[in-house]
């Protein structure tokens, strides 16, 4: 009864742990407190005493909005990127399936076989078998994390090599002082001409419509 307690907690951490790798997402929040006692501080007329009084002026500044979400989910290269990764991860999800298959069979088999088996024959088999769930585990997870760093890399290129240099070309011909991020800006309707993200968009397909990830380790 223990060791099928072990081998069904020893799978289901298998299942959680592929599951958990193949979407690769990390979020980190920083609190930071400080504490008033004891520390030396000066007033506020001080401490920004050698900031310059200069500030551009508003009649010389031509903005723009760039909605960065709308050109992951719209631009041709970034949903041909996606596809091939959930390719990838649709290969894994049934390799795990297959694998989890031949492993629960294994079980079985080694359950039947404990009234047969010596005591000592039985616990071989039991230890093979809890280090083939452990290969498994360890395996889907390297090729899960090849996978995510492949994309990413292919994500990196298309950055650099191609939305970067569309964006620039944009600011210079469209003389613009600053561009801002369109998820953390309100715009009023009046703001005619603000928003260049179809722009980019249609740019940006029109250069590159597909970047190749590199093959992950494992397939």
């Amino acid at each position: 009864m223990e060791k099928t307690k072990k081998t069904n907690e020893t799978k289901s951490y298998t299942k959680f742990g592929i599951i958990a790798a193949i979407v690769v997402a990390v979020a980190v929040i920083g609190a930071f407190v400080i504490r008033g006692v004891g520390t030396k501080s000066v007033g506020t007329q001080t401490a920004i005493s050698e900031v310059s009084a200069d500030a551009a002026n508003g009649a010389d500044l031509r903005f723009a909005v760039l909605r960065m979400d709308a050109i992951q989910n719209e631009a041709k290269a970034l949903k041909d990127l996606r596809k091939q990764r959930e390719n990838y991860e649709e290969k894994l999800r049934k390799d795990l399936e297959k694998q989890q298959k031949a492993l629960e069979k294994e079980k079985t088999e080694i359950e039947k076989s404990q009234d047969v088996l010596s005591r000592d024959a039985l616990q071989r088999r039991v230890v093979d078998y809890q280090g083939k769930v452990s290969k498994l585990q360890r395996d889907l997870t390297e090729r899960a994390q090849s996978v995510e760093a492949s994309f990413q890399k292919a994500l990196a290129t298309i950055q650099e090599k191609h939305l970067d240099p569309i964006i620039e070309a944009v600011i210079e011909k469209k003389n613009l002082s600053l561009v801002i991020d369109g998820r953390f800006a309100r715009m009023g309707a009046s703001a005619a001409n603000l928003d260049i993200t179809d722009e980019v968009v249609k740019a940006l397909d029109k250069k590159v419509s597909s970047v190749k990830m590199e093959k992950p380790k494992g397939f």
